[in-house]
This record gives C-alpha cells, sequence and structure tokens, in this order.
C-alpha cells in the first residue's frame, strides 16, 4: 500500500512514529507525503492537553475526508487519543477503521490487515512492558535524533493524564538503547536527546538503582555520536552522581530541563510536586556552581486551579530570581478524570493565558540579557542547514545551527556566515557576534 503518515505531539510520540514506520517499511509499504495519494493514513495522535486533542481530532477528520476525495480506503488511529479513549471512539469519529494503543504499536502491521478484512478493529495491550523495537525510519533530519530510555510515570501529578493513557514508570534495557544508539549513529546521527516521561528514574525499576550515570556513560562511547542531551529531569531526582556525569563526560552537552511548573509552594503542593521553590533554588545553585556555563530550561503552568493573584507573583518573582536560561509556559488544561479537574477555584481561561503572557514578557528579557552575554564566545554549532540565497551577505552562504544550549524545535538558533560549504551534520566552531530575542548571530571560526 502507499501509507501517508502523521505524527503528532511530543517527542517520545514521534519515536513510536519511527518505529511504526520502520514496520511499514519493511513489509514493503509505500510512505508517501501526498495524503491524496494514499490507500492508508495512519495518524499518530496526542492528547496530553486540550489544544493537543484538538490538533489530533481535527486532523483525524481532514484526513478522513479523503476516503471521499482522494485513494484512501483505510484511516488508523494510534497514540494517545486512541488509548485514552479507545471504549468510544468508533462511536465518535466513525470514519477511523482501527485504533492502536500506546503499547501496541509493535501491532501496525496486523491492525493494517485486520482493519483492511474487517473496519472498526482495535489493539489495545496493557500498560505494561513495552514493545522492543530498534529499528527506526528517521524523520527529523538525521542531525539529531530522540532516544526514548523510557515509558509510562508514576508521579501522578494532579494535572496529568499520562499515568493513565501511559501506565507506570518502565525503563527499556540498557542493552537494547545501546544498540538503538548504534543504529542511530550508523545513519549518520550527531547528537542523542534522552527523553522520557521522567529520565532520571532510568533503571530504577530495571536494576534497583538509578542508571541514567551509566548509560550517559556507555552511550557516550559509541563513535559518531557527539552530543548526548537530557531532557525532562525532575528536580528532586537529581543526584550528585548524575551532576558528576555531565561536568566529566565531554559528549554530554551542559544542558538540563528541569519541568518545576511552578514558583509557589502551595500550587506546587496542589499540583502533587515533589518540591519546594527553596529546594528548586538550591538545586539551581548547586547546578551552576559544580557546572558554570550549564544552560536551564524549566516549563511552568499558569492558572492551576486555585492560583491566587499573590501565587502568581510569587511565580513571577521566581522566574525573574533564577533566571532560567530557556523557559515555557502552559496555561493550565482542565483534563478530564485527573484530580485537578474537580478542583475549587478553576481560573477563567482568559487570566490564565494573561498570566502565561506575563510569565514570558519576563523571561523575554532574561532571554535578552543572556543573549548578550554570549557575544565575543566562541562556541561549537552543530549545523542544520543551509538559508535561501537571498540571506547571504557579502558573498558568503548564512548558515543555521544550534549551539549546546539549544534544544530542537523548543530553543533557539545560530545563524552565522560562512566562506565554505558545509554539510547539515557538521560541528563547527562560531564566534558570537551579535543576538535577536533567542537566536545567536556569528560568523564561522
Amino acid at each position: 500500500m502507499k501509507i501517508h503518515f502523521v505524527s503528532l505531539g511530543c517527542d517520545k510520540n514521534l519515536t513510536d512514529s519511527e518505529k511504526m514506520l520502520s514496520l511499514l517499511v519493511g513489509a514493503g509499504h509505500t510512505i508517501t507525503d501526498d495524503p491524496s495519494e494514499a490507500e492508508a493514513i495512519i495518524v499518530n495522535t496526542c492528547c496530553f492537553i486540550g489544544d493537543a486533542k484538538e490538533e489530533s481530532i481535527f486532523t483525524l477528520l481532514e484526513m478522513a475526508q479523503q476516503k471521499k476525495t482522494g485513494k484512501c480506503r483505510l484511516l488508523l488511529a494510534a497514540g494517545c487519543l486512541a488509548q485514552r479513549y479507545h471504549e468510544a471512539f468508533f462511536q465518535e469519529i466513525p470514519e477511523v477503521d482501527g485504533i492502536l494503543g500506546t503499547n501496541s504499536f509493535d501491532e501496525i502491521l496486523t491492525l493494517l490487515s485486520d482493519a483492511e478484512k474487517e473496519p472498526h478493529q482495535a489493539r489495545i495491550a496493557p500498560l505494561s512492558g513495552h514493545p522492543s523495537l530498534t529499528r527506526r525510519v528517521l524523520t527529523t533530519g538525521g542531525v539529531y535524533e530522540f532516544l526514548k530510555i523510557a515509558e509510562g510515570c508514576d508521579k501522578r501529578c494532579t494535572y496529568c493524564v499520562i499515568p493513565s493513557v501511559r501506565g507506570s514508570y518502565r525503563s527499556r534495557p540498557m542493552e537494547e538503547l545501546l544498540e538503538e544508539a548504534r543504529g542511530l549513529a550508523r545513519e549518520g546521527v550527531k547528537e542523542l536527546i534522552l527523553v522520557a516521561q521522567e529520565t532520571t528514574l532510568y533503571g530504577t525499576d530495571l536494576y534497583g538503582r538509578k542508571c541514567l550515570p551509566e548509560l550517559l556513560e556507555k552511550l557516550s562511547e559509541i563513535p559518531g555520536i557527539e552530543w548526548i542531551r537530557l531532557q525532562y529531569c525532575y528536580p528532586e531526582e537529581i543526584t550528585p552522581e548524575l551532576i558528576g556525569a555531565i561536568k566529566r563526560l565531554p559528549k554530554v552537552c551542559h544542558y538540563l530541563d528541569l519541568p518545576v511548573q511552578s514558583g509557589s509552594d502551595e500550587i506546587l503542593r496542589r499540583m502533587g510536586r515533589r518540591t519546594t521553590a527553596d529546594e528548586i533554588r538550591r538545586l539551581v545553585r548547586t547546578l551552576r556552581r559544580e557546572i558554570p556555563d550549564i544552560c536551564l530550561r524549566t516549563t511552568l503552568i499558569s492558572g492551576f486551579p486555585g492560583e491566587t493573584p499573590e501565587q502568581h507573583a510569587e511565580t513571577a518573582a521566581f522566574v525573574e530570581e533564577i533566571g532560567f536560561d530557556r523557559l515555557g509556559v502552559f496555561p493550565y488544561s482542565r483534563e478530564e478524570e485527573t484530580p485537578a479537574a474537580s478542583m475549587d477555584g478553576q481560573v477563567p481561561e482568559s487570566v490564565k493565558r494573561e498570566r502565561a503572557d506575563e510569565l514570558m514578557a519576563i523571561q523575554q528579557e532574561i532571554c535578552e540579557s543572556r543573549g548578550q552575554e554570549q557575544i565575543g564566545r566562541v562556541l561549537d554549532v552543530l549545523v542544520e542547514g543551509r538559508m535561501p540565497e537571498e540571506d547571504a551577505e557579502d558573498g558568503d552562504d548564512v548558515y543555521v545551527g544550534r549551539s549546546y544550549m539549544d534544544s530542537p524545535d523548543v530553543d533557539g538558533y545560530v545563524f552565522f556566515s560562512s566562506p565554505r560549504e558545509l554539510l547539515s551534520g557538521t560541528m563547527v566552531r562560531v564566534e558570537i557576534t551579535d543576538a535577536e530575542d533567542y537566536d545567536l548571530i556569528g560568523e564561522l571560526v
């Protein structure tokens, strides 16, 4: 068949999509970018927050039109939305012929075959264990790839649906991860981005201890991999051993993603978080003392149920005080079947967004200041591509890349001129000459 594949949501979802694609291609199917040419369309859905659910439903309904106007005869839904609402899915979106749960992505070929014979097929595996697939079809351009080291979550924050759609925390065996990473390196991938709902707990369920430092050491030994980046590190789980590994291992970027969610102790308590604002402050001081050039990213939720103007002001002051290098804010999304959904004091949508804007305005000033501090510094930059010719200056081509401070899609870029041609995936040295908003400007050294 000709198959059109749409992957929505987070980077963890993307790794599942790439593994499904490898199974489809391996079985002889052809992947097409044109949905009107596709005989089957697969949408890997997301349901983490309301906007993600709306996007998933809209995309499914949009793809369903291809059954009328294109060549499509099968529409399949995979991922979180399909898992969460599988009992009502065919009733609500009857155009869908088959659904695949979050822990069943390795059964995509079986579902495709079954749904062709008889519509409204579902394959929902128990949310335990994990499919042991390591082969992938790379969709990010090949310079970087996400390596999902664990599935599910045990934290059970009061606003989050992930444990109910992804299950409890399950680390992937280390040898399986190393095999997958070696395969990515053979494909030319230069940067591995380690992801999970919570990366810092890696190994606790399989090996009885936190094994992330050991995993980083072994990944660092793989030829071809130049950067290893850590995301989704819960502050309360960061150990001296992990800090030591980041400091000691040259391939591990001096970059940490710490989702803190709020700067108010009362809101952190209502969220079911396991840290206080002071504990986060102490951790940040330790990280910056041990690794002076570390880049810290975080995320916040604005307008959590019961958040008063005073508590919002606490978070704003916290952001200003800490000075995170990178920061994103999400207005609280009221998700059914979560404890927070039934809490008193639900904040109006307009107030949530207004508070998010206020926090981002503070952060923009911090980022502008951080950018100015980089002027004159020489950074290693991973080349991602060349800008259009009209952006060239003085005959030199302009390239775009990322420094160790920039994770793909969520952070900024480094734009720099070069008198010679550069290939994507090349690591170069760039002197920073200017900064604009979240991006840096420079010249090839």
